[in-house]
C-alpha cells in the first residue's frame, strides 16, 4: 500500500544498526523536520546527534533529504556531518535518486525515514524502497500541516517496533 512504511519505531533513536541489517539497509534517507528536531529548530532533538555517531560508526551511510530551501537544511547537515539534499519535492523521486546514486547504493540498500505520510512514506512507496516511520516530535499548531496531519490520521501505524 502507498500509504504504508516498512517499519514504525516510535523515535529515530530506536533505530539501530541491527535493525538496518536485518532489513538488508546500508544508507539511510533521512527527514529533518519533526524527524531528527521539532519544526524550524536550528539543533538536533536531544540523543540525535549520538544516534548519528553510532550510525556512522557502524558504517551506515546517510543524506539528509528535505523539501526545505538551503538556509535550512545545509546548516543542520553541517552539524551532523550528513550531506544533503534541499528542495527535494518528496514525494517525487528526484531527492532520493540524486542520494542514493551519491551513496552508490541500490533500492534495496536504503531506507526513508521520515514522519509524513503523504511526503516520506507515499515517496519511499513510489520510489520503491523501505521507509521508517516516526511519529512527529511535535504536533503543528496552525495552517496547512495541522491539516495534514488529520488527513493522514487513517494511515498511522498501528503498532510500533519494540524499542
Amino acid at each position: 500500500m502507498l500509504f504504508q512504511a516498512t517499519k514504525a519505531v516510535r523515535s529515530v533513536c530506536a533505530i539501530t544498526p541491527e535493525m538496518l541489517r536485518d532489513m538488508g539497509i546500508r544508507g539511510l534517507l533521512l527527514d529533518i523536520d519533526n524527524t531528527l528536531t521539532t519544526h524550524d529548530d536550528p539543533v538536533p532533538a536531544p540523543g540525535v546527534t549520538d544516534w548519528v555517531a553510532r550510525m556512522k560508526a557502524a558504517g551506515i551511510q546517510m543524506r539528509l533529504v528535505s523539501n526545505n530551501h538551503p538556509p535550512r537544511v545545509e546548516p543542520f547537515a553541517r552539524l551532523l556531518g550528513i550531506p544533503c539534499i534541499c528542495e527535494s519535492k518528496k514525494p517525487l523521486s528526484g531527492g532520493f535518486q540524486r542520494a542514493m546514486k551519491e551513496m552508490q547504493l541500490t533500492r534495496r540498500e536504503v531506507c526513508v525515514v521520515g514522519d509524513q505520510i503523504y511526503t516520506d512514506v507515499l515517496g519511499a512507496n513510489l520510489f520503491r524502497v523501505k521507509c521508517i516511520y516516526v511519529p512527529p516530535m511535535e504536533l503543528e499548531k496552525k495552517g496547512f500541516l495541522k491539516f495534514k496531519r488529520k488527513i493522514e490520521k487513517p494511515f498511522l501505524p498501528k503498532k510500533y517496533d519494540k524499542e
